[in-house]
């Protein structure tokens, strides 16, 4: 019980260092795209950190495997570097012994992939959906900054405003410029708006306009003399109305209920995928266990890079597969178990290889003898 509760720690500690470190990595990355969105004007800065949460449990379902195939190379890596593995080997400790006492940290961490995958990250992919299905619905005056050219989603009308109240009611020094289109959606030219100031007002029936006072509007085509110039002391713009959509179409934000049962191969492919993650947890642990053997002469980081190529094969050919599936090139009923099956079968003869080959030795030692 002693040497479980060393090993297992040994093991935790460093999946909880890895894991750490690489969700920091995959975080950064992401929160640069959606930051770089929100300067741009597509996402509210002010969801930022609502939708980082919501993505969270997709990043850590695939986090977590790594890490404890990292953390079982690093970790035993070390003991076998400081010769700690050789003691317990001379007490009886066999790889196969190992490898069941690092299963039982192992099936802890597939619970937990488990609940994330079928339960936690399509809740957060369904929330982060509707988050962007709100942004969708704002207007370019909801996400309008001072001193800023804003567009459309479309590119139709682009605004810009000097000043701006915090309320975002009043507005100083705007500049609109809207493509006019015709019924055949052919570029009929341009109209540009100029105001010292304007405000919006909702009115009773939801609809909401923008105001503009004191000012010029210009029609006309680029390169043509045929502008016109209108000035006006108020001139109404009527802004879009949000239509929010409750709908979701992200096949990573499908309840994992609503999968069984299903017909539908995109759905089949989603259902497979995510009971394979916590089955991956099991299989990169029985390959994570040999591979961690290690002579302390060569050091532990000579096994550490073909077994990232390894996990990275596995995890590319399952992708791979499961993209095949959603097109029909696969039965449903081979699906995703095909490509388990395979590094099941590499893992176990990782661990059984180096026995086989000892008592191979040792019967050819022994034909040797008895010629001899």
């Amino acid at each position: 019980m002693i040497v479980f509760r060393y090993l297992s720690r040994e093991v935790l500690l460093t999946l909880s260092a890895v894991s750490a470190v690489l969700l920091v990595i995959i975080m950064s990355g992401r929160f640069v795209k959606y930051l770089a969105q929100a300067a741009s004007g597509a996402l509210d800065p002010g969801s930022l950190f609502l939708i980082m949460g919501f993505r969270l449990p997709g990043f850590l379902q695939l986090i977590l495997p790594l890490g404890l195939f990292l953390g079982i190379l690093l970790a035993y890596g070390r003991l076998y570097l400081e010769s700690e593995m050789t003691v317990l080997s001379a007490t009886g400790m066999s790889q196969q012994r190992l490898l069941g006492m690092t299963m039982i940290p192992a099936a802890g961490v597939a619970l937990i992939v488990a609940w994330l995958s079928l339960s936690l990250a399509p809740q957060g992919a369904m929330q982060f959906q509707l988050v962007l299905n709100k942004q969708d619905a704002m207007t370019e005056f909801d996400t309008l900054e001072p001193g800023r050219f804003q567009a459309l989603n479309d590119g139709s009308r682009v605004t810009y405003t000097e000043t701006m109240t915090d309320d975002r009611a009043n507005l100083g020094g705007v500049f609109i410029s809207e493509k006019r289109l015709g019924q055949d959606k052919k570029d009929r030219g341009i109209s540009v708006l100029v105001a010292d100031s304007g405000r919006q007002e909702v009115r009773p029936d939801g609809s909401r306009y923008l105001i503009l006072e004191n000012g010029y509007r210009y029609d006309g085509s680029p390169g043509m003399a045929d502008y016109r110039a209108i000035k006006y002391d108020t001139y109404g713009v009527m802004l879009a109305r949000p239509d929010i959509s409750d709908e979701v179409t992200d096949r990573d934000a499908i309840p994992t209920t609503e999968l069984f049962g299903s017909k539908e191969l995109r759905s089949i492919a989603e259902l497979q995928w995510r009971i394979s993650l916590p089955l991956l947890v099991f299989i990169v642990t029985l390959m994570a266990v040999p591979l961690s053997r290690v002579n302390p002469r060569q050091g532990r980081f000579l096994k550490l890079l073909p077994a990232i190529l390894l996990y990275m094969a596995y995890l590319t050919i399952l992708i791979s597969a499961r993209g095949s599936l959603e097109k029909g090139k696969l039965s449903p009923t081979l699906g995703l178990w095909w490509v388990h099956g395979i590094f099941l079968v590499i893992g176990l003869g990782l661990l059984y290889w180096e026995p086989i080959r000892l008592k191979m030795k040792s019967r050819r030692g022994q034909k040797e003898l008895a010629r001899g």
